[in-house]
């Protein structure tokens, strides 16, 4: 019986340069989204603003990422990566140097958050399905995992640190350190080395026809359709309370700038014991089992955190909003990667991309509008109850899942 390791995946030379390389660029990620959170609620002090720069950033995911999947199975993916991550280095240098000349409008933070999200939106099927090219089949559920850990490790330091940066610098270093940090993953990607037969077969087909087949495997195969619907559920609903961090930060909590990093950071500390459990737990635990108890965790603790104004318990529940969400997402991305052809998996991951965070910007916009007429509270409540009967009643309509 073979022995399982919570790192086997670190074994592999160019896994281990791409894991290490996104710890510190996903690390400036997360700092410039806890400041520009921040920024946007300070210039404009509107919860419909913070949902509708939510949706600009969004959006294009929704729109562009299946263009993303067929790059992803026509071009090699590490030259994907690299051209994608020059331009999302350039765009936030632009961010940086409005920020630092105090210049910066809500409009130019909507326009960049609309264009990187565009550049993402090819980024992120990309290195969803470049994983398996840089462990093999035998690794992946651990590679996907230890990835899921360097995210959120990543989200839980990312806005701890952002918010120690607010309170004592202001906005614009958090946006010039994400900016500095995309030179680690370039860098990254530039030392990798691959054999010939190390290569996967790239689709020749057109962007017609490479959509026409995806969309047909999707809906002849139960198994992958239920998946993208439950992930599709907690993206709409239960994903816009990230927008909203900063109203309970500044209005409801009072913790401030170094309270928002805070609130971020024990969402991502969840995320990331979360992550480890997984890698820990390698391939031996029910899938099906862990995504539907995952899914219902998340949904209640984000009611619950909706309602709080207690401030030890609302980073409880959002340690397990955390928990819950990579529990759920992880479980399903492995089993999606497990279940397509390699020709068909940057398509396949592209629409998982489409799901998980394509939904997100409907999901900001509507909840945003909500929470101007009846305000944030009232509306974050709502989208968490409607995530938790959504979740369940596809369990109760497709019980089959439970036995994946």
């Amino acid at each position: 019986m073979k022995t399982l390791h919570p790192f086997a995946a670190l074994r592999h030379r160019n896994f281990r340069l791409f894991w290490i390389g996104q710890v510190i660029s996903l690390t400036g990620t997360w700092m410039h989204q806890a400041a520009q959170s921040w920024l946007v609620y300070e210039l404009t002090d509107s919860p419909f603003f913070l949902g509708l720069a939510g949706t600009a950033a969004s959006a294009p995911i929704l729109l562009f990422t299946m263009a993303g999947g067929v790059m992803a199975d026509r071009h090699p993916k590490r030259n994907i990566m690299l051209a994608t991550h020059v331009v999302l280095m350039s765009l936030t240098l632009i961010f940086s140097i409005l920020v630092v000349t105090s210049v910066v409008t809500i409009w130019h933070i909507l326009i960049l958050a609309f264009l990187i999200g565009t550049v993402l939106a090819l980024e992120i099927p990309t290195r969803q399905s470049f994983i398996i090219d840089l462990v093999g089949r035998e690794d992946l559920l651990n590679g996907i995992a230890l990835n899921s850990t360097a995210f959120h490790g990543a989200r839980m330091m990312g806005p701890a640190i952002a918010g120690i940066i607010m309170g004592s610098f202001g906005l614009a270093p958090c946006f010039f350190i994400n900016t500095a940090s995309y030179l680690a993953i370039i860098a990254a990607l530039l030392s990798m080395r691959f054999k010939p037969d190390d290569q996967p077969k790239r689709s020749r087909q057109g962007m017609k026809k490479s959509f026409r087949e995806v969309f047909k495997y999707i809906r002849n195969d139960p198994t992958v359709y239920m998946l993208l619907i439950l992930v599709g559920i907690t993206s709409f609903f239960g994903f816009p309370y990230i927008s909203f961090l900063p109203v309970y930060a500044r209005d409801i909590l009072k913790t401030g700038e170094t309270g928002l990093g805070i609130l971020m950071g024990f969402a991502g500390a969840g995320a990331l014991s979360g992550a480890i459990g997984l890698a820990v737990k390698g391939n031996t635990y029910r899938k099906g089992m862990v995504m539907a108890s995952a899914g219902i965790t998340f949904s209640a603790a984000l009611l619950i955190f909706s309602i709080s104004e207690t401030v030890w318990l609302s980073y409880g529940m959002l340690y397990l909003v955390g928990v819950g969400a990579i529990s759920q997402i992880a479980t399903a991305n492995t089993l999606l990667q497990l279940s397509v052809p390699d020709e068909l998996r940057g398509r396949v991951m592209s629409s998982f991309t489409m799901m998980f965070l394509g939904m997100a910007p409907l999901g900001n916009f509507t909840v945003g509008s909500l929470a101007h007429y009846i305000g944030t509270q009232n509306a974050l409540f709502a989208s968490a109850g409607l995530c938790l009967s959504g979740a369940v009643l596809i369990l109760f309509l497709k019980p089959e899942i439970l036995r994946l």
